[in-house]
């Protein structure tokens, strides 16, 4: 069975909420870590890292993280080492995050986001392969680019 692991704030529970059932219909089996319900919302900065320290030990290949804007999210997440979260207000970004970058969060913002976008955005992201689509010169260059960043990562965390 697919897993993923999934958390929001208040501010990104309805979307969150919304996007847990489209994956529960896709045969994920999702894992909440964070608001469980409108009366007991817990901030962002309690949640992220619930979510990007499962990323970080490898239990979940990828996340999803929802707050007002996705931005508090993303910028907690990005503390961890091996987590690489993004910000995605559509499905070209989305796309993106994971053909160029090798996202392995997505975070999106409950304000800003629809719960239909939000669901298409869930599916491109984790649809998406690392340098789909992309030529082979591009592939090249993002897989070596992508070990340089994770020789950056190793001289910040000394792992």
């Amino acid at each position: 069975m697919k897993k993923i692991v999934i958390g929001s704030d208040k501010s990104g529970f309805p979307l969150k909420e919304a996007v847990k059932a489209h994956l529960v219909e896709l045969g994920y089996e999702v894992e909440d870590c964070g608001t469980q319900d409108m009366e007991h919302g817990q901030p962002y900065y309690m949640v992220a890292p619930v979510v990007a320290e499962k990323i970080s030990r490898k239990e979940y290949e990828k996340g999803i993280l929802i707050c007002g804007t996705g931005m508090g999210m993303a910028i907690v997440a990005n503390k961890y080492p091996g987590v690489y979260a993004a910000v995605c207000e559509n499905t070209y970004a989305a796309e993106k995050c994971r053909a160029i970058n090798d996202a392995n969060i997505l975070t999106m913002g409950g304000w800003i986001t629809a719960d239909f976008a939000g669901c298409a955005i869930v599916d491109k992201f984790l649809n998406t392969a690392f340098t789909e689509n992309l030529e082979p010169w591009r592939q090249e260059f993002l897989t070596k680019a992508r070990e340089e960043v994770k020789g950056i990562e190793k001289g910040i965390y000394h792992n």
